[in-house]
């Protein structure tokens, strides 16, 4: 029996959209209960799932009776639960730009990355499928494109927003979790690898990929 207090994250681990819940969580020391689902067993379709999440998706927060889905949101509300760790800035402005960074994820970052990660990574492993060249062509032009515009906003900055690190560089770098194994080109990008370097140097980092290894 999870306590009423306790926040329960309803994820697929190894999936970046949960990595980026995942290691906020981890990173501001949150307790909460990791609820795993498997798309292999049918998880996300079970009805006691689709109630709580109509879309069937994941990752899904339910702390309470209160219910949040959509990964950046989620992001967005474990950073409330500590506003003093500065990962959702208080500030008006500082925090539009977060903001603005995570749309700009979901907009361009996530599909440009995620375009990998499905093809040599989700496919074979899980779903046991080949990947698609013409989709992997695809996903080169769109990682090459946004990988421009965040390399080059990155220079002379130690995170997305300047000196601090906030939520739009969890939901960013989540996206290059699987950067190996996917074969993401990232070494092609000097401030991005800088950056991203710097975010799996953090313990939270390390102990949310043991969880998607596990």
């Amino acid at each position: 029996m999870v306590e009423r207090n306790v926040i329960e994250i309803f994820a697929f681990p190894p999936s970046p959209r949960a990595f980026k819940t995942l290691v906020v969580a981890n990173h501001l020391e949150l307790d909460f209960t990791l609820e795993t689902l498997d798309p292999r067993k049918g998880d996300f379709q079970k009805p006691e799932y689709a109630a709580l999440n109509p879309n069937m998706r994941m990752p899904t927060l339910k702390h309470g009776e209160y219910v949040l889905w959509e990964s950046n949101a989620i992001q967005q509300y474990l950073a409330l639960q500590k506003p003093e760790n500065g990962l959702l800035p208080k500030d008006d402005l500082a925090r539009l730009d977060v903001i603005r960074w995570q749309f700009w994820d979901l907009a361009h970052w996530d599909p440009a990355t995620g375009g990998y990660t499905f093809e040599r990574v989700a496919k074979p492993l899980v779903l046991g499928l080949e990947p698609d060249p013409a989709a992997l062509a695809r996903g080169e032009e769109l990682f090459h494109r946004s990988a421009r515009v965040l390399d080059a906003h990155l220079r002379g900055k130690e995170y997305v927003t300047g000196k601090t690190l906030t939520v739009a560089d969890f939901a960013l770098g989540a996206g290059l979790m699987h950067a190996e194994a996917a074969n993401i080109p990232v070494g092609q990008y000097g401030e991005i690898s800088r950056w991203l370097a710097s975010l799996k140097a953090l313990p939270a980092w390390k102990k949310t990929l043991a969880l998607a290894a596990a």
